[in-house]
């Protein structure tokens, strides 16, 4: 990968925040390696194209043979699986294969040794704890293989507020992906954080970003963190983006744009539901090989569990034995 290798993502468009020195239309470049190793915030309220956004980044990116991980917390990212080999990890039966965090430092491994994609969907795990457990041990391998490694890698997280809350009460995965933000570059590891509310996204992850896209906001909360970062004038006009319409604030080459992001080419997996008939397209599937090497550590836990409640089994029939014996032995002495 050369340092001037980029994609085309989007093309300048009219209004507020245009640039002056560019004709609507004319297209917008992000460099690969920028955007791998950086760090990332796409926002914007519900349906006003941000996660077309990363889903236009993330395309470009497998178009041009760069493997990324995304932590999909709603499961709107398989649609990706129409046009690219993607594995899709977590706890569906429509996933390719169902992980827990033991799976981490496998999965971390086919991520950044086999140059494998990975939709990690947390959408389907009944237990919250379950679902933060996996993500931060994969986040966790992927930071410790990088340390060694040094390769570009980008990972993205939907709804990252949820994670990194403004407010307080973050637990050991959003610490981790803080961590990430802090220290990844160096390493490598880049991430983008994605949420339709800024306004609850801890500020310090925010303002430590090198690229940021902001979509239609409408919220006086949020409009009022475009105002602090952008300046007043984007505050009102951030309120009139059309779909797929952003300011992009990039540090490598100080500017604000606004601009146009192109459609994403695969399926919506995350479209809102309508009353026309939903057809899901066909899938590509990935390596049987993959799949067997994760399902091995499946079927070593279950071994594990399976001899774990053996033994609980044998042990508590010993305990009965020994309470048998105890009450016996009472008996016995009374007798005498």
């Amino acid at each position: 990968m050369s340092e001037e290798e980029v994609i085309h993502v989007a093309d300048v468009s009219e209004g507020i925040g245009g640039d002056a020195t560019a004709e609507p239309g004319s297209p917008v470049e992000l460099p690969v390696v920028d955007v791998l190793t950086g760090r990332s915030f796409i926002t914007g309220k519900s349906g006003s194209g941000k996660s077309n956004t990363a889903s236009v980044v993330i395309e470009n990116l497998l178009s041009n043979g760069f493997p990324v991980m995304i932590g999909d917390t709603d499961g709107e990212y398989y649609g990706l699986k129409e046009e690219y080999e993607i594995l899709h990890a977590g706890a569906d039966d429509e996933c390719d294969i169902v992980v827990s965090p033991e799976h981490a430092e496998k999965l971390a491994t086919l991520a950044l040794e086999q140059n494998v994609p990975i939709i990690l969907d947390v959408s389907g795990y009944l237990e919250e704890e379950t679902a933060n457990e996996l993500l931060l041990e994969v986040v966790k391998q992927l930071f410790a293989k990088e340390k060694r490694m040094k390769k570009p890698f980008l990972l993205v997280i939907e709804e990252c507020h949820e994670y990194i809350p403004e407010g307080g009460g973050m637990d050991e995965t959003g610490k981790m992906l803080i961590k990430v933000g802090k220290r990844g570059r160096k390493h490598g590891l880049g991430i983008v954080g994605i949420s339709q509310r800024p306004a609850d996204v801890k500020k310090d992850f925010i303002t430590q970003c090198d690229w940021l896209c902001w979509h239609r906001l409408t919220w006086d909360n949020d409009t009022k963190v475009v105002g602090r970062i952008l300046g007043s004038k984007y505050a009102s006009a951030v309120e009139d983006l059309g779909d797929g319409e952003a300011f992009l604030m990039t540090d490598w080459d100080e500017s604000i744009r606004r601009i146009q992001f192109h459609r994403k080419e695969t399926f919506d997996a995350g479209a809102t539901p309508g009353l026309d008939d939903f057809e899901r397209p066909e899938l590509k599937s990935v390596s049987s090989d993959l799949v067997g090497e994760l399902e091995s550590i499946s079927d070593e836990k279950e071994r594990r569990e399976s001899e774990i409640a053996d033994l609980k089994q044998e042990l508590e029939k010993k305990d009965r034995r020994i309470a048998d014996l105890e009450r016996e032995l009472v008996g016995h002495v009374a007798q005498v």
